[in-house]
């Protein structure tokens, strides 16, 4: 970075004006009489519940009211908040959402959504929303919701919504059991914030107004709920989650491709059970418990081409890991986690690579807060040994200790152990490794500027010298101008065996600088250029990666969105590598290419029944060129479901003798929802670089609230011949059951 970069980077954050506003405020009261879920408001309650409205755009604009306003309402008795609200809308509007499935997201929705700050902290809430087809989703907003991404809908719990259309509005009504949030027993005041998404206008409203260049979750920018009376203890909470599930697997038919000599197909069936159990230690903590959990994958990950150098990245879906999440993943940054809760379950074969799935006897975890500045997060899961491999049981153990500082930054420490606490392990498996680490996340009052500092540290039996990583980040951001800066260190000895590191063993400095255009008229709602700059290197070799990318975005009016950026990039091989990922001979260790490329990315409408979403880069690609084409092409029936086209093609050529691929992983996905609780997936994926062709079928009946009947099907066959190579059938009932 030069000198003129940094001083520029630093002047404009302590430069910065700090703007404050007064947060609306709504009262709730007690319910007079009961509330019956049906989604039409008619009770006295509602009629006498304290209005909010006034709710501000945040799309397309930020600076006047929304042409389509809503009416916000609350009102509790002993066991739910009850949420209400009367969404206002042209006579001749037509409500758009991608089906009938829980948890949907996404511009191309008609929606509203409530989340609660139930501690004050303007760092986690809990957020419910709903469609007029009364659709739900639910999730858990972190880090402040920050920044795009903050908000994960895979949580779910226990709660009630439904929704009426009526001639020129919509109405709503939810029902929270107290039993389903956590909250500071006796606290009168909880921030809150409630936003809409119009499909008819293409406006994105909220009640407390957040500026457009924030998420519409930015928890800066919160109202208030102030209480009659502080809501009570929710008493005895204790939820228990069976399930039982069945499998039958054939292996078999062929070693691989070119061996044409049949082997015996080999068939296991298995039965399987164990439980989740949810207990609230008070209204601010919860402990987990986990008995013969059920961690295989009714939902499959989507494949992916590869040619990345480095291990790709999974998200965590499994339930027992999501509530608090944040409070155990977020330690860290990208692509540099001290823990990530995918390494449990899983363990790798060292005589052939593979990762192999480690089954989990038990576990618990304790999470939540201990009161308005600290948080804690205890976990404990033991892992079966695996005799054919040599595997020990392992333990695992991680503790996360947070406090709040200043308005909305907080320090945390985090303390992970992986161990044979049998002491059995022989040579090919470390006895324990542990990782100690101190993070501080900055955030400022208006949620301009946000940071992240961190130091942490590995340890072995071996005692490996320069284990540790270290980093610094600052993102200044207002309508205006984004600047951010990045500086890390990362030791050659840093080894998280229950982490995330891509790599190690470098130093690492970028630079982004982003300014915002609003048209006053037209179809572009803001017109970003921007550039970005990224540098790493070891005392070694000197630079051995870099990239300058000069990158223009377009946000368009009706939602669709343009990115185009012309890229330089210089990278340096430490060991032989095939770009192509294709089995072609290896370009040598220790050589370096330099080259330039061009992207673009488009998303269309999706508010409309079809619509797609391209990206494209071409350009050159270590010593020789890549043409790149994938995307997806989307038709929704409106409101049963979602018919898409995914495709991904890279053409790639290299001079002799390193050879040359074409790579195609395309397939259809059909999204069916026949009714609220019913739903099919079907979707079929064609890879040549895996040599695979891949059918995973799957029936979801939800007949009582997270309760489930789970049918998944797959196949894999060997796609030049149809030769199949594995198929499984699993059936999985699991049922909540409040004690």
């Amino acid at each position: 970075m030069s000198k003129l970069a940094i001083t520029t980077f630093i002047l404009l954050i302590f430069s910065k004006i700090l703007l404050g506003q007064e947060p609306k405020t709504i009262h709730i009261k007690e319910a007079i009489d009961p509330i019956k879920i049906d989604g039409l408001l008619n009770e006295d309650s509602w009629t006498q519940a304290e209005k909010g409205s006034d709710y501000w755009l945040n799309f397309p604009t930020d600076t006047s009211r929304a042409s389509s306003q809503t009416e916000l309402m609350f009102t509790y008795d002993d066991r739910f908040i009850y949420v209400g609200a009367k969404l206002y809308a042209p006579d001749d509007a037509t409500y758009v959402t991608p089906s009938l499935r829980r948890d949907f997201r996404g511009a191309g929705n008609d929606m509203f959504t409530i989340a609660f700050d139930t501690f004050d902290d303007l760092t986690n809430a809990f957020q419910f929303g709903i469609n007029p087809f009364g659709v739900r989703r639910e999730g858990l907003v972190s880090n402040g919701g920050a920044q795009r991404g903050n908000l994960s809908l895979d949580w779910e719990n226990k709660w009630y919504g439904e929704a009426t259309q009526h001639e020129g509005y919509w109405m709503v009504e939810m029902a929270i059991p107290f039993k389903s949030i956590r909250y500071k027993e006796g606290n009168l005041v909880w921030n809150i914030n409630s936003y809409r998404i119009d499909s008819h206008t293409g406006e994105r409203s909220i009640w407390n107004p957040v500026p457009r260049n924030f998420a519409l979750y930015s928890l800066a920018h919160t109202g208030k709920l102030v209480w009659d009376k502080a809501p009570k203890k929710p008493g005895a909470n204790v939820s228990v989650i069976p399930y039982v599930s069945g499998n039958t697997i054939k292996e078999g038919g062929y070693l691989n491709r070119d061996d044409q000599q049949q082997i015996p197909r080999s068939t296991e069936s298995s039965f399987d059970a164990g439980f989740d159990a949810k207990v609230a230690l008070g209204p601010a903590l919860n402990l987990d418990i986990t008995v013969n959990p059920d961690f295989s994958q009714v939902e499959v990950d989507r494949q992916v081409t590869n040619l990345d150098r480095f291990e790709i990245f999974f998200p965590e879906r499994r339930q027992f890991f999501l509530e608090n999440a944040d409070l155990f993943s977020e330690f860290g940054a990208d692509g540099l986690r001290p823990f990530f809760s995918r390494r449990i379950g899983v363990s790798r074969d060292e005589n052939t690579g593979v990762n192999v799935q480690n089954k989990i006897n038990f576990g618990a975890r304790l999470s939540g807060k201990l009161n308005n500045n600290w948080r804690l997060g205890v976990l404990n899961m033991q892992a079966a040994a695996i005799n054919d491999i040599d595997l020990p049981q392992i333990n695992y153990t991680v503790t996360a200790l947070q406090r709040k500082v200043f308005n909305r930054s907080n320090v945390g420490l985090i303390f992970v152990n992986k161990q044979d606490l049998a002491n059995k392990s022989n040579t090919s498996f470390n006895q324990f490794n542990r990782v100690v680490g101190l993070d501080y996340n900055l955030a400022s009052a208006d949620n301009s500027l946000n940071g992240k500092f961190f130091y942490h540290r590995t340890f072995e039996k071996d005692d490996s010298q320069n284990s540790f990583a270290a980093s610094a980040n600052l993102l200044y951001s207002t309508i205006n101008w984004q600047i951010e800066g990045l500086a890390q260190k990362v030791g050659n000895g840093y080894n998280p065996e229950v982490g995330f590191a891509r790599r190690n063993n470098y130093e690492r400095g970028a630079l982004s600088l982003r300014k915002n255009f609003y048209p006053n008229s037209g179809a572009i709602q803001r017109i970003s250029p921007g550039i970005e700059t990224e540098v790493y290197t070891n005392d070694t070799n000197g630079t051995t990666d870099s990239q300058v990318s000069l990158g223009l975005e377009l946000a368009m009016l009706n939602t669709s969105n343009i990115r185009l950026s012309v890229n330089r990039s210089y990278i340096y091989l430490f060991r032989a590598f095939d770009p192509t990922r294709n089995n072609n001979e290896r370009l040598p260790a220790d050589t370096d290419y330099e080259y330039t490329n061009v992207e673009a990315f488009f998303s269309g409408d999706t508010r409309k029944p079809f619509y797609l979403t391209v990206f494209a880069n071409a350009g050159g690609y270590y010593n020789g060129n890549r043409l790149g084409l994938g995307g997806n092409l989307n038709y929704r029936v409106l409101p049963y479901g979602l018919v898409t086209m995914n495709f991904n093609y890279n053409r790639i050529r290299l001079p002799e003798p390193y050879g040359s691929a074409d790579l195609f992983l395309i397939g259809p996905r059909f999204d069916i929802t026949f009714t609220k609780k019913l739903f099919w997936t079907t979707f079929i994926q064609y890879n040549n670089q895996i040599d695979n062709l891949n059918i995973n079928s799957r029936i979801q009946w939800r007949f009582k609230p997270v309760s489930d009947v789970f049918i998944a099907y797959t196949d894999n066959y060997f796609p030049d011949d149809f030769r199949n190579k594995n198929r499984a059938l699993v059936i999985k009932v699991t049922y909540w059951l409040n004690l």
